[in-house]
């Protein structure tokens, strides 16, 4: 049964709000930030100033914790690192945290599965998929902790050896599971050219498969041109998930479907491919994708990057960078932090560190000028959805609860898991995380799912439990508490003077009961499940 009468006393009580706490200095100030995070904050500057924007206050420590936390570890703070954080005085407070988070272990279980629902969609669909998936997200995250560059990611993924060469084995164990994704594309070359140039290099080519695009400048020739890289890949049909078919790697060419004209392997832009005898066409690609003058894939990667951040990108959409004429909202931006990142190798945690470190990151989500309204201004924060892992493992974070048949980071070959049963609900496509939505199955399924209700279960949920059994909290700290463990923050004066109220009518023998309702309103409130 749903707690609808218990919600409804709580949610009066909950008002839509900014976390509070002490404002934080300017990001200016901070130091040991890199020097390119003040290039890109005196672009922005600029750009406000000629557009007569007023961007929004300094986000306070306790939003700005919860945020940067949600994007570099894939959950939100727990209680004690929320009043660590808080209590620190530091000046160089916010960039030790980031280099924390950067260095954790969350890090890169995170963008393992950041990465891999990039690469990999189909495992949320196919079966077969989902069984590989794992072997693929191990190989994720071995690349995540060698501190090497996007460009080798790229590469490894590119011209990765395919069984039956004599170098791969069963299942993709060998080669780091890096070839399941070409198992996610059934070794078709149009797929797999279609998802790489979309991935690595910001070029929607899939629409010019059938016919010429038609919003952009490709045409059908030079898709099936670029699909020829992968013409060598041959399929083993219904046995693909064990035993696809050896690549035949001296085929540079294809034929383009419903015609007898044959193209040979060239280079988006029109650039035929010099291909070596016995050389793989695919590493004469990733050679190309990854080169320091290859004019699409760092701006792809920033861009990337920085929607992640955002959840808007500076060249918007993400996968039409090139051959349209859409532009970058801010050019010098992209421009500058492409050329860096070429610099510094490819670093994703120098991209993201630099990102986060930036002003417009560090701006208070809360509305208030009528100027801020365009978020590819970035004057203020957007709001975002939490992906399905976010916001499962950022409720096991505030509540403590594990349900007994949960299974560890990462994809569940079956969904019989509590986590994959919740993954699987929340799963889905955010391509534009600031205009998410949820299903009535998603609402029913955080109101009374089975997480949920033992989450907010005084005898399963250890937060719960530790807060009600605490002799040393007052009802003001057990509020606290249920706030920050939720929230990472403290309730407001009102907050706590309504929800102290409501608590207090009850009697002794009940007042658990009402402090888990005001826990489930809390984790149901938009306020949790939006990264702000």
């Amino acid at each position: 049964m749903f707690r609808l009468v218990s919600w409804l006393g709580v949610c009066c009580a909950l008002v839509t709000a900014s976390p509070v706490g002490a404002v934080a200095p300017p990001v200016s100030s901070y130091a040991g930030t890199d020097e390119m995070a003040r290039r890109i904050d005196r672009h922005l500057e600029a750009a406000w100033d000629k557009a007569r924007i007023t961007p929004a206050v300094a986000a306070e420590d306790s939003e700005w914790l919860r945020r940067v936390t949600l994007d570099l570890a894939g959950r939100i703070p727990t209680v004690q690192e929320t009043r660590s954080f808080l209590a620190d005085r530091r000046e160089d407070r916010r960039p030790r945290l980031v280099e924390k988070l950067l260095d954790g272990p969350r890090f890169v279980s995170h963008f393992a599965t950041v990465w891999s629902a990039l690469l990999l969609p189909e495992a949320s669909a196919n079966i077969q998929i989902r069984f590989q998936a794992p072997s693929f997200e191990r190989g994720i995250q071995e690349w995540l902790r060698s501190r090497r560059g996007v460009d080798s990611l790229a590469r490894d993924l590119i011209s990765v050896k395919m069984a039956g060469t004599g170098d791969e084995g069963f299942y993709g164990v060998q080669d780091g599971g890096l070839s399941v994704f070409y198992a996610g594309k059934e070794y078709k070359p149009e797929d797999v050219a279609a998802a790489v140039s979309r991935v690595f290099l910001g070029v929607n080519i899939g629409c010019a498969q059938c016919h010429h695009h038609p919003f952009a400048e490709w045409r059908r020739e030079q898709f099936w041109s670029f699909a020829a890289f992968f013409g060598g890949l041959r399929s083993n049909r219904l046995m693909d998930f064990a035993f696809p078919e050896a690549e035949q790697p001296d085929a540079h060419e294809l034929t383009i479907p419903g015609t007898e004209k044959k193209v040979k392997a060239t280079f988006l832009g029109g650039k035929p491919a010099k291909i070596a005898p016995g050389e793989s066409s695919r590493e004469a690609l990733a050679d190309w994708v990854v080169a320091r003058d290859n004019p699409y894939f760092a701006r792809a990667i920033v861009n990337r990057a920085w929607a992640y951040a955002f959840g808007t990108g500076l060249h918007e959409p993400l996968d039409e960078m090139a051959g349209t004429h859409t532009a970058a909202s801010h050019p010098e931006v992209l421009d500058d932090l492409a050329k860096a990142f070429i610099a510094k190798n490819y670093d994703l945690r120098w991209l993201l560190r630099t990102i986060v470190s930036t002003r417009a990151y560090a701006l208070s989500s809360k509305r208030s000028h009528p100027s801020q309204e365009d978020p590819a201004q970035f004057a203020r924060a957007g709001l975002r959805g939490l992906t399905a892992q976010q916001l499962y493992d950022s409720l096991v974070t505030a509540t403590g609860y594990v349900p007994r048949n949960d299974a560890t980071m990462g994809f569940s070959p079956v969904s019989t898991s509590a986590r994959g049963q919740f993954v699987a609900k929340f799963s889905g496509a955010l391509d534009r995380p600031t205009e998410v939505q949820t299903s009535i199955l998603q609402a029913l399924t955080l109101m009374n799912g089975q997480v949920m209700t033992g989450a907010t279960s005084v005898k399963d949920s250890e937060t719960l439990a530790a807060i009600v059994d605490a002799p040393f909290l007052s009802l003001q700290g057990k509020l606290d508490t249920l706030f920050l463990a939720t929230l990472s923050r403290k309730p407001t004066s009102k907050e706590s003077t309504r929800l102290s109220a409501y608590v207090s009518k009850s009697d002794e023998k009940h007042q658990a009961e009402a402090l888990a309702d005001v826990f489930w309103a809390l984790l149901n409130s938009g306020e949790f499940y939006l990264n702000h």
